[in-house]
């Protein structure tokens, strides 16, 4: 049996050696090569078994674990262009007022809430006193300019005019053309031809008719629509024409010509909304409502080009001068702001102005309210920023937007003559009547 296997071993050993040699071949020439089998069908392979599958996902999921997670964009130039595609993506939906960038204001859950510094932003019109929403001032004031046509035609014609259109220049070339008209009648009173007025002229087309109330206000100061024949024409056009009455005025005349001549626009004025509060620790808090923040589409535009070249600044060194700029350029983006003043008995005085009305308009609406009005005083921002009423800056420039609180002190060479004649200036400096209706903050 031993001999047997050696036998089998021997055989396998002589097999696996490769092909033979005869013993007269050179070593250098080469067995003929043998021709290549035809290679046996493979057998379809098997798909894992859930088993394995299982196994393979565990061994996935380690080797994920393992991985070092991606980093971010480290060079400017990445986180740059980073930025860019976040704006650009931000532009396609800058007409939502959520979009992103927009740096959207939560709403107050009702407006008028206990919680904010002031209900909202509102308006006074000019001719009835009403107080208004922001949208609702146009529309108020084109009503209460209707209604008066039937009391004063001329001058309901002329805030037409003033207010309907937008185009400041535009309506000054109108105003302007019909001015000279009004003259031509004063200085050529017998001359015919000044008192007629071709509607088709051309003239009369692209600088008056083109504007609102200008029809109004031909009618309202005499002139009557005629149709009279032309010569050398088939058929009549249409004139205005001055009446014999009207004519017989030429005082009259002059006077809606000066009239015409200095009106403005009638434009809602911004509410004070005057508060008086108590004392409180909470004088510097301001919970302003949206009213405040709001942005137009512009506005919209404005603040994304605004981050896209404060994205090219991040590698920019910047002077002193260049950062003042820019600040002052963040607050223009304000509309209004709310302002307290702190009296020295503690009490506080609320109003809402503009960003960019003058400090002026501040003091007088201070003084408005004092006692002694004719004193001279002093507002001190934070920081000890004394405020000069001569300086002719904005809220906005000043850096009291979108709200700021003041403190009130009487002028030092005056508290002092007042000590020096041995009295103590009056603690409570606001009028007894605001504050009676003082509130608690």
């Amino acid at each position: 049996m031993k001999k047997f296997f050696q036998e089998i071993k021997a055989d396998v050993k002589f097999k696996s050696a490769g092909p033979g040699q005869k013993l007269m071949e050179s070593v250098g020439e080469k067995a003929p090569k043998e021709k290549p089998s035809k290679p046996a069908l493979r057998q379809p392979r098997q798909g894992p078994t859930d088993e394995a599958q299982m196994a393979a996902a565990a061994a996935l999921a380690r080797l994920e674990q393992k991985q070092p997670r991606a980093r971010g964009p480290t060079s400017q130039e990445s986180i740059r262009s980073q930025v860019r595609k976040e704006l650009q993506a931000e532009a396609t939906v800058s007409g939502s007022p959520e979009a992103p960038g927009t740096n959207p204001v939560p709403k107050p859950e009702e407006e008028g809430s206990t919680h904010l510094a002031v209900p909202g932003v509102y308006f006074t019109c000019p001719l009835t006193g009403a107080i208004l929403r922001k949208d609702q001032r146009d529309a108020c004031i084109r009503e209460a300019i209707l209604s008066h046509f039937s009391t004063d035609p001329v001058a309901a014609s002329i805030m037409k005019i003033h207010t309907f259109n937008k185009d400041r220049d535009r309506v000054k070339l109108g105003v302007d053309t019909i001015a000279r008209y009004l003259d031509n009648i004063h200085l050529h009173p017998e001359e015919e031809k000044y008192r007629k007025i071709k509607l088709q002229n051309k003239v009369f087309q692209e600088r008056i008719n083109c504007l609102e109330g200008t029809h109004e206000f031909f009618e309202a100061i005499g002139f009557q629509k005629v149709l009279l024949p032309i010569p050398d024409q088939e058929g009549p056009e249409e004139f205005y024409v001055l009446s014999e009455a009207a004519l017989a005025q030429p005082q009259s005349l002059e006077q809606h010509k000066e009239q015409l001549l200095r009106a403005e626009p009638m434009r809602a004025t911004l509410a004070r909304q005057r508060r008086v509060f108590r004392p409180s620790p909470l004088a510097s808090q301001f919970d302003l409502p949206a009213d405040f923040f709001n942005l137009t589409a512009e506005e919209l535009k404005r603040e994304q080009r605004l981050r896209s070249e404060a994205v090219e600044r991040l590698s920019v060194l910047r002077t002193k001068a260049m950062r003042e700029r820019e600040e002052q350029r963040e607050m223009r983006k304000y509309t209004y702001t709310l302002l307290r003043v702190r009296f020295p008995d503690g009490c506080l005085l609320q109003g809402t102005f503009y960003a960019r009305e003058r400090v002026a308009a501040l003091y007088a609406f201070v003084r408005e309210a004092l006692q002694i009005d004719w004193l001279p005083f002093e507002l001190l921002a934070s920081g000890g920023q004394k405020l000069s009423e001569d300086e002719n800056l904005a809220f906005s420039e000043c850096g009291l937007v979108p709200s700021a609180l003041l403190t009130f002190s009487w002028d030092a060479a005056v508290l002092a003559d007042i000590r020096a004649a041995g009295t103590q200036p009056d603690s409570s400096v606001l009028k007894p009547e605001l504050l009676s209706a003082i509130k608690k903050l």
